[in-house]
């Protein structure tokens, strides 16, 4: 009885409450959102369930490391999953442009990269934008997605592959 309560209040001790979650973790989220989504509005949505099902899953996440990686995983999800449940495919110039633009030496090599990212498969954009943007391991990427290792680093080179086809067709003979 004693091993358990000492056990609980070592995990509330690690475990920050809901408020700080959400203030810690809400650009990590929005952002991922934002960047598979390309709409604002849609990514607002994913991000407030992605907390709701936080808040709802809260007694069952044991540590902060754990609730990182619980984020993760069920933002990837609800992203591919809203993308599924959208009755039809936008075209690219139908896709809206990021309202604050990334520093860069070339903006229109910049927007070109979004939009042909935001044109990938929703598993093979969720994957470039948690290797590329959220900097996440291939092995960490595989645990976020529940997918072996080896799925995660085909899709990744497939989605790459699809990437520099699609840019080649814009920049020709040129090193990408």
């Amino acid at each position: 009885m004693m091993a358990d309560t000492i056990a609980v209040d070592i995990i509330a001790k690690e475990l920050p409450d809901f408020p700080e979650l959400l203030c810690r973790y809400q650009r990590m989220v929005f952002s991922i959102a934002y960047h598979f989504l390309h709409d604002r509005t849609m990514a607002e949505e994913v991000a407030q369930d992605v907390f709701l099902q936080l808040f709802r899953a809260l007694p069952s996440i044991k540590s902060e490391a754990h609730a990182t990686a619980w984020l993760y995983k069920v933002t990837s999800h609800r992203c591919i999953d809203y993308a599924r449940r959208r009755h039809r495919d936008l075209a690219l110039d139908e896709i809206p442009e990021p309202a604050c633009r990334a520093a860069s030496g070339d903006p229109l090599l910049d927007r070109r990269l979004r939009g042909t990212v935001a044109s990938l498969p929703p598993k093979a954009r969720i994957v470039v934008i948690l290797r590329y943007q959220e900097e996440l391991e291939p092995e960490e990427i595989a645990r976020v997605l529940d997918w072996p290792l080896n799925t995660v680093k085909s899709q990744l080179r497939r989605s790459l592959k699809m990437l520099k086809t699609k840019l080649s067709g814009v920049f020709g003979d040129q090193p990408l």
